[in-house]
């Protein structure tokens, strides 16, 4: 089954990639590497917000990390033209916008880790890093940054 045909079958409907917000590019290939800029949680009505383990709980977290993930596979498939081109996930960066001392970024991380598990299999599994910062753009609960290797 295409990474394409796994999206339909899960129900997943992508975002509209994001406009830079700045001096950079959504996304840069250099050879067969596909090099993702950070996207920040968002859904339907706007920025996901908040600090988690303050005003926001880990499945929240989770949940603002699986739509960050949803959105670097829109980055994909507009920059690239299908998700069918992914070879497979390299990287994956996380922030979690996560009070003082948050020993859990990790189990926020997961919810993109996972969503990336299910669109794509073992192709989808990846080297991982899972930080807690004290902010990010926009107040957004989290930041999600990737390295994508291409056919």
């Amino acid at each position: 089954m295409t990474a394409d045909e796994r999206m339909a079958e899960l129900r997943l409907v992508l975002p509209p990639p994001p406009a830079p917000g700045g001096s950079y590019l959504p996304a840069r290939q250099a050879g067969p590497l596909l090099f993702l800029s950070g996207v920040v949680s968002t859904d339907e009505h706007g920025v996901l917000t908040g600090t988690v383990g303050a005003d926001r709980s880990i499945e929240e977290g989770c949940y603002a990390a699986r739509r960050c993930a949803l959105t670097q596979l829109a980055v994909i498939r507009h920059t690239l033209g299908s998700l069918d081109r992914v070879e497979q996930i390299v990287s994956v960066n996380g922030y979690v916008n996560a009070v003082a001392g948050f020993p859990d970024s990790p189990k926020v991380i997961n919810g993109a880790s996972d969503l990336l598990i299910e669109v794509f299999g073992e192709a989808g599994r990846h080297a991982r890093a899972a930080l807690g910062v004290h902010a990010l753009p926009r107040r957004a609960m989290v930041e999600l940054q990737m390295i994508v290797a291409v056919r």
